[in-house]
This record gives C-alpha cells, structure tokens and sequence, in this order.
C-alpha cells in the first residue's frame, strides 16, 4: 500500500464524528418532512422520481433513459436535473443551440439522444416545475433526475437505484461512507433498482440481497445490468466496428470507468486510459494531451473511444477535433433488467394510467 493510501486509512476514523454530527442533521431534516412541518408539494402531473442514497455513479443516468423508452412513444416526456456543473443558473429549458455548459452533460446527453423528450434544469425542483409546465403546458410525465433527497417535491413514483457493487447496507454516512443520508431513507422508495449486476446473478443471489435490503410490503426489487451498445462514430453517428485488433485511447471523465475499461479490454487488443475527475470540462491541455496520446501510438487501426456523457462536453470542442482527423468513437450504454421487466414495465405505466384518471375526475 503506497504511504497516501496508508495516511488515508489512518485518518479515516477521525471522520466518524462528523458523519454523526451530519447524519443527526439529515435525520431532523427527514423529521421535519415526514411531521409535516415542512411541506411538500405534489403536482397535477405524474412525477416519477430517479435517486440514490449514496454519491457517485449508480447509474441514474442510463435508467431515465429507459423510462424515456418505455414511455415516450405513448406521452410527452420531461425530464427536470439539477444541471451539475453547469455555467447557468435557475431554470432552463434546452433548445437548438444549447450544449453541455448552459445546462449540464448528463441533461446534454438526454437532449441529444432523445430530441423529442423535453429536457429542463432547475436547482430547486419546486419552483422548476411550474415554470416547465407553464412553458411546456404538452408535457403528460416528468422524470426528476437524482432527486430523491430533494423533499420539497413529492414525487407519485419514487425509484431508487442502489449499487450491487457497494449496496447501502454496507455502507456509512459522509463522509466516513458515501451515504447522502441515513440507511433507513430507502423506506421512502416505492421500487428500488439494484444496478450494474453481473449479467449472470441468478435468483438465489437476487434472493439473498432482498433480504439484506429488507423491503417495506409496498415496495419492489428488481436488479438491472449494465449493457454496451454499438460504437457509433463522435461526428456523423453512425455505428462503428471495433475489432480484437484494435488499439483504443480511452477518454473518461465518469465517477467509475472501470467497467467500461473491462468491457473494452475484452474487446480489443490494447486499451490506454485516459483518466479525468468526473464532469469533467476538457480544456486545451487535456485536448493536446489526447491528441499526442493518439498520434505517438505506433499501431495501426487505433481510435479513441470516450463515454456518451465525455461525447457531450468534447463536442464544445468538435472544430478542433476535426482537425485531428482521427477515429473518434462513442460507446453507449443501456440497462437491461434481469428478470420481470414486464413487471417493472407495468408499474410504471399504471401509475401514469391512474394520476390521469385521478386528474380526470378530481
């Protein structure tokens, strides 16, 4: 163990304290709601909520898109993020010239992959809401990007994707864990989603971590994996090959690339990472660090492969990258349930079904 990783170790108990100081606050804060002594407002249109209890990539982002897919041939689809990191402030609605600095990468990604899905940012998703109703008076469903501690709104659906890789029964409040608030929050769920499973975990495996979970009656469990699409291509998107002899420079500015690193190393013959802090806005020296990590490599059928959510914030940058005239490819994801996707299908319809009808005859 290097001597950072060996000091990091040793200080770790020294955070405990603080994670009961914030855990005490979160506690009071969740009180205060659950008394009512702070309200919380529900809309007169289904808002189904996407979160997690801790922080760090559990992949949201992928699971908003497959409700986008589940429903967007049938209603007209919001969505409504925060916009981390972005250069804007309040509300705002995407259009034909936004990109990823006026309203966030991950709400970017929804805008590009999905140009019929209304796409929306707001910090405070009490005051959001309204004006993008008032705006957008069409939209029939909204779907709250990462807003599961974010109380003012009560959601009708409220889903919670917790990480197979670290679950919040294994883990701690911050910042001696991860944990935005206490284990106990995930009782406020109405289904919970076990993300990035190994494609193969049979029921047993599933069985035994229900148990750990400890679901309320009301709520349900299904477990998703994560599943690699096609490469397309950065600048026309059209699909693209990548074969056992290809060399890959791997851009990843994400929380977690390992897996996508995995994936990539079985599938070519040589993988160099390039690694940035998650959210990450690529400035020159990054671009020129690329571009010589590309050019130096004495191989042949190289390329450089980056997630969808980088794809959104080099694209600020597609002039330049023109110029390179290098392969550049995009590797998206998807989420496949594992079993009783028709199950989870149906839930989330007949929620949307059944706030009409209420709207309909209240």
């Amino acid at each position: 163990m290097n001597p950072l990783m060996l000091l990091i170790r040793l200080l770790k108990p020294l955070l405990y304290p603080l994670s009961l100081l914030y855990g005490a606050i979160m506690w009071l804060r969740n009180k205060l709601y659950d008394a009512g002594l702070i309200s919380s407002i529900q809309f007169s249109v289904p808002v189904i909520s996407v979160g997690n209890l801790s922080t760090g990539g559990t992949g949201k982002t992928p699971h908003i898109e497959y409700l986008i897919r589940l429903l967007q041939y049938e209603y007209k689809v919001a969505t409504m993020s925060r916009g981390y990191k972005r250069n804007t402030t309040g509300f705002f609605l995407a259009g034909p010239q936004t990109d990823a600095r006026s309203i966030g990468d991950e709400p970017m990604q929804f805008h590009r992959k999905f140009p019929e899905v209304v796409v929306s940012v707001c910090e405070d998703r009490m005051t959001g809401i309204p004006r993008l109703l008032g705006e957008r008076p069409d939209v029939d469903v909204v779907l709250l990007d990462d807003a599961f501690q974010h109380r003012s709104v009560k959601p009708g659906l409220n889903i919670l994707i917790i990480d197979f890789a670290k679950p919040f029964y294994k883990d701690f409040i911050l910042p001696f864990g991860s944990l935005r608030e206490s284990r106990k929050a995930y009782r406020r769920a109405d289904m919970i989603v076990v993300s990035k499973c190994p494609p193969e975990l049979d029921r047993s495996a599933q069985q035994e971590m229900i148990r750990r979970i400890r679901p309320r009656p009301h709520q349900q469990v299904f477990f998703s994996a994560i599943v690699y699409d096609t490469p397309v291509d950065f600048f026309t998107g059209e699909p693209m090959s990548l074969t056992a002899a290809d060399h890959v420079v791997m851009v990843s500015g994400i929380a977690k690339p390992e897996p996508m690193l995995a994936h990539l190393r079985l599938s070519a013959a040589e993988v160099h990472l390039l690694r940035y802090p998650d959210h990450h806005y690529f400035t020159t020296n990054n671009l020129e660090e690329i571009r010589q990590t590309y050019s130096n490599w004495d191989v042949a059928g190289k390329l450089i492969m980056t997630t969808e959510k980088d794809a959104t914030r080099l694209a600020m940058h597609r002039d330049i990258l023109e110029q390179w005239q290098a392969r550049i490819a995009v590797l998206p994801i998807k989420v496949q349930l594992l079993q009783d996707a028709p199950v989870f299908d149906l839930r989330v319809k007949d929620y949307i079904i059944k706030e009409k009808e209420d709207m309909l005859y209240s």
